[in-house]
């Protein structure tokens, strides 16, 4: 806890550009949480880096994202919004606890494996310890809830399990964190491939919209998204294609799946795809605004990086701090 908040930690890659389903699923629901939680959001550059990067693309994106973080209205004041490069207590962390992480238990992550697969050309150390990389950002910071997908609650059920390892020997060093749930965003599926979801990484850049995406590109887009022959927009597990953009379009409107059923009653398909552009291109023309506006004001977003680097480094310096002494490292002379 801090200042008598629970803590939440989250964070999201800086490689490719943020889709919607980045937006709809997650980030848009951050914004309602700092009265509730004390949260720390981070740009996870270090988890990056197990896919080879370009390095001036990297800083670019990362520099990306923070300011989309800002721009989708955290407000970083509120929220402490940070590169986790900046913070050294990360892998620091990481080291110590890979010194408490069984191999069998990253065998059995099946990110590896399926990451393996994409890149079997650099199936590197770090990718096999991603996870305890990811345990170490939770963990700095004694979070008590962590927002995850299905696809994530692996990593989390690992951290912890790690967790309480530790503290069985060492006594309470780490808050066992617990998933978030709360509300939960829409998970936007792929517009090309609706039995999986929507990618920043997918080949297919028809199956991906992406939140700088200008509004002619949406509504192309969302004109050549997978459907059915059907003929009838209904919500039902059998039209996947249908089904994942009513999602959307009740993401975008905050109207139920019955509303837009019984409002596109009759009408074609062709109508209903223009509708779910139009409204995914009315919540993203503001964001987009603001992201250029903040892109401009070099010395805002280096203040905010600089003073929030600060803030996270001091509350994981008193983890890491904690931790280094119950496993033996001698003190620091100050």
């Amino acid at each position: 806890m801090i200042d008598g908040k629970k803590v939440l930690f989250s964070g999201m890659q800086a490689t490719n550009v943020l889709t919607i389903g980045n937006y709809l699923g997650a980030l848009k629901n951050w914004l309602t949480l700092s009265d509730e939680y004390e949260c720390f959001y981070s740009v996870v550059d270090l988890h990056s880096i197990t896919v080879r990067q370009d390095p001036a693309e990297l800083r670019k994106r990362a520099r990306n994202l923070l300011t989309l973080y800002i721009a989708a209205g955290l407000d970083p004041k509120k929220n402490c919004i940070y590169y986790q490069s900046h913070v050294s207590a990360h892998a620091e962390l990481s080291w110590i606890l890979n010194c408490f992480t069984y191999m069998g238990e990253l065998n059995r992550m099946t990110q590896f494996k399926d990451k393996s697969a994409k890149h079997a050309d650099n199936i590197n150390a770090g990718l096999f310890t991603y996870p305890v990389l990811m345990a170490a950002d939770i963990l700095l910071y004694q979070a008590d809830v962590v927002p995850v997908g299905k696809d994530q609650l692996q990593h989390l059920e690992i951290t912890r399990d790690i967790a309480q390892r530790f503290n069985a020997i060492y006594g309470d060093v780490f808050t066992i964190p617990e998933p978030y749930l709360g509300k939960v965003g829409a998970k936007i599926m792929s517009l090309q491939d609706p039995t999986k979801k929507m990618s920043k990484s997918d080949d297919n850049i028809n199956a991906s919209v992406y939140l700088m995406d200008d509004k002619d590109t949406i509504i192309r887009k969302f004109k050549r998204a997978v459907t059915d022959s059907e003929g009838a927009v209904l919500y039902n597990d059998t039209q996947l294609g249908i089904h994942n953009l009513i999602d959307i379009y009740c993401a975008c409107t905050g109207k139920t799946p019955e509303e837009v059923v019984k409002e596109f009653d009759g009408k074609g398909y062709g109508e209903f795809k223009l509708a779910v552009g139009e409204s995914v291109a009315d919540i993203l023309t503001p964001l987009q605004e603001r992201f250029y506006a903040l892109e401009k004001d070099k010395a805002y977003i280096d203040g905010v990086i600089k003073e929030n680097a600060e803030k996270a480094s001091y509350y994981a310096t008193k983890t890491l701090r904690k931790v280094q002494k119950k496993v033996g490292f001698p003190e620091r002379i100050r």
